[in-house]
């Protein structure tokens, strides 16, 4: 009777993905994007300044009249609306925390540590971590998620449209299964004088996501 070697079984079992990893033949995660718009509409009273210093570092005041100058170590929650990138649907709200961390004058905006969460009503909500920067994109990390999206991972960019009230998001997605094609409309272009349609600002129950946030 012949005698199989080592070497001819392995050539003959199933190829496993640590096989795959070790030999460089390992696939890429599906990397979903999902385009999404934050705008303060100034109807929720947002955003609100926590002080823990009395030295003025910024001019946010300036832009938002119901604030103070911010002062390095100040926190600053906020909640603002939430649309789909085509902004025919109200998807719900964001909700989180922002803490002054530097003043950049030769670039005229400040820097944050942001921690917030995006809720996009029955669908479960993205939670996400990092720099904000009022003056050029940024990335944040994907931090975790719920609903269709319980273990999510990747990183959002952030674009700044009309600072601090309409910024713009794509959010690239890994380790969830297909999005609902209500949320994966094509995005409208951003720029300053873009808005949400009428029937989405009405919350009308066309133009809202199920369970939509407020």
């Amino acid at each position: 009777m012949a005698r199989t070697t080592n070497s001819e079984a392995a050539a003959k079992r199933p190829a496993t993905s640590r096989d795959d990893a070790a030999g460089g033949g390992a696939r890429r995660p599906n990397v979903q994007e999902l385009y999404v718009y934050e705008i303060n509409e100034l109807d929720r009273g947002s955003p609100a300044v926590l002080p823990l210093s009395e030295t003025p570092q910024n001019l946010l005041a300036k832009l938002v009249p119901f604030t103070r100058k911010l002062a390095i170590g100040d926190l600053v929650p906020f909640t603002n609306k939430l649309y789909t990138g085509d902004l025919k649907k109200r998807i719900g709200i964001t909700s989180g925390l922002c803490v002054l961390i530097q003043h950049v004058p030769e670039k005229g905006g400040d820097r944050y540590e942001a921690i917030y969460s995006f809720y996009f009503g029955d669908y479960g909500h993205l939670s996400v971590q990092g720099a904000y920067l009022t003056y050029e994109d940024t990335y944040l990390a994907v931090k975790s998620g719920s609903g269709i999206f319980e273990g999510v991972y990747g990183q959002v960019k952030l674009h700044q449209v009309v600072y601090p009230f309409k910024i713009f998001y794509t959010f690239y997605l890994k380790g969830i299964p297909d999005l609902p094609p209500e949320l994966m409309g094509k995005p409208a272009t951003p720029w300053p004088l873009v808005t949400p349609t009428r029937a989405a600002r009405s919350t009308e129950l066309s133009a809202t996501i199920p369970g939509f946030t407020n």
